[in-house]
């Protein structure tokens, strides 16, 4: 048996103004950091194989609390046809290090034209409906932004692609990423209906854990 491990990162400064972030490189703000502290040291004791994260700073610094909480320095492995050109790759991981995917296609939810907006600025400009409507539905797009279903497309063929593989060899993996990436893993493993999604909601700095088990996730509430 080993452990899928999701993890929405801390609160941003722009969850913390109430802003649409989406692809924006917003930091973690002051509670975002603790929050990340706490989640580090509620892993602590859980031994990580293997991480995957978005291209996304909040993310990012959100895992490298975890690793550093478990003493664990996280190299980044690079996919491009320079990788060793570019990158440190050891010939094996040793008990203090751990490899590190990052991706765009584990990144948040693409606003487009909502992202910098507060989101209480936005109802009085496109009316709390059609807000609420971009925000809550499956599959209606903001303006020239993603829906909740072309994030689940994006990001579900990278996670059967890259990230189950890790499982099925016994892996512990843990991915640190965003709110709609990571409500789109669940309703994948979960296999949540479309009607049923956007009732879902994910704490910041908040693990979620899922046992693997021949092949099928078992939640751990």
């Amino acid at each position: 048996m080993n452990y899928l491990i999701l993890v929405r990162h801390g609160q941003s400064r722009w969850n913390l103004e109430n802003r649409f972030a989406g692809w924006v490189d917003v930091p973690l703000s002051e509670k975002g950091i603790q929050e990340a502290m706490d989640c580090a040291e509620e892993l602590a004791d859980m031994q990580l194989d293997v991480a995957f994260t978005s291209k996304l700073s909040r993310a990012q610094e959100t895992l490298f609390l975890i690793l550093a909480k478990q003493k664990k320095t996280g190299i980044f492995l690079h996919e491009s046809k320079k990788r060793d050109e570019w990158s440190y790759h050891p010939e094996r991981f040793d008990d203090s290090e751990i490899p590190i995917y990052s991706d765009e296609h584990l990144n948040e939810r693409y606003y487009g034209k909502l992202q910098g907006q507060n989101k209480q600025e936005a109802k009085t400009v496109y009316g709390e409906e059609q807000v609420f409507i971009w925000r809550r539905s499956y599959d209606v797009q903001p303006p020239g932004g993603e829906s909740l279903k072309d994030t689940y497309e994006r990001t579900i063929p990278y996670f059967e692609e890259k990230i189950m593989p890790e499982l099925e060899a016994g892996k512990n993996v843990v991915i640190a990423a965003h709110g709609n990436s990571l409500r789109s893993v669940v309703k994948y493993i979960e296999n949540i209906s479309d009607e049923d999604i956007p009732k879902l909601e994910l704490a910041t700095g908040k693990p979620l854990y899922y046992q693997f088990v021949k092949g099928k996730f078992i939640k751990e509430e």
